[in-house]
């Protein structure tokens, strides 16, 4: 008992800056979706069953422009693909034997920035406690973004008396959580491949579009950091 206590809490207090970025984005996902017309109980619903951040905002713009539950899974699905290689990447972290918690529990949470956090501190985690600390940061992190949706549901009604320098701010959450996980992770480490990454992000914007721009990035981020890796293996 003592360790699923240490391991529970000790997840949930990585959560805290996960959660920071996650309660604002979350009350934009709550804002935006009754915006578009979708109820309240939909809206909390979506970020309960789907909670896939960008992919929920896709998903409530194409069934707002009256795609349809059938013509909006495809995309959302697609965007969200790269979920499957999180939780096997992570697995060889954990114990092989005896493992204590179910597979369902320890990836449904699985976030970009859950997985960010996971793969640059579970190390450093005791081996015994590792999966409960994995739950405890995906359970922290899920419950302050459905505190955001249910937050952003229940006062839509303010945010058009804001002003408009706090409503941009609160746009650029989001990509300041992860420069700040970049950070936590340790700059030096990944400075080839994010470098490489904006690089060709932003020579990639010029003559395409700001999706396919992202992807090229991510793809010579990654080949360069798979490069490096291999050099310094070498």
């Amino acid at each position: 008992m003592c360790t699923v206590r240490q391991g529970l809490l000790g997840g949930l207090l990585a959560s805290f800056s996960i959660g920071v970025g996650y309660l604002p984005v979350g009350f934009s996902f709550g804002v935006a979706a009754v915006h578009s017309g979708i109820s309240p109980g939909i809206a909390l619903l979506v970020s309960v069953l789907v909670y896939a951040g960008a992919s929920q905002f896709l998903l409530i713009s194409l069934l707002a422009s009256g795609g349809g539950i059938l013509a909006a899974l495809p995309p959302v699905l697609v965007m969200n693909a790269r979920h499957v290689l999180y939780g096997p990447s992570l697995a060889v972290a954990l114990p092989s034997h005896e493992r204590s918690l179910a597979s369902p529990l320890l990836t449904f949470g699985l976030t970009d920035e859950v997985y960010a956090t996971a793969s640059s501190r579970m190390e450093a985690v005791p081996l015994n406690v590792r999966e409960y600390w994995l739950l405890g940061l995906q359970l922290g992190s899920y419950a302050s973004w459905l505190g955001g949706t249910s937050l952003g549901v229940m006062l839509v009604g303010e945010v058009e008396h804001w002003s408009t320098a706090l409503r941009e701010g609160v746009t650029f959450v989001l990509p300041a959580l992860f420069l700040a996980l970049l950070l936590d992770a340790g700059i030096r480490r990944w400075s080839v491949s994010a470098g490489v990454a904006g690089a060709v992000t932003a020579l990639s914007s010029l003559s395409l579009a700001s999706h396919h721009a992202l992807i090229s990035g991510m793809l010579a981020g990654s080949l360069a950091h798979f490069v490096v890796a291999r050099r310094s293996g070498s």
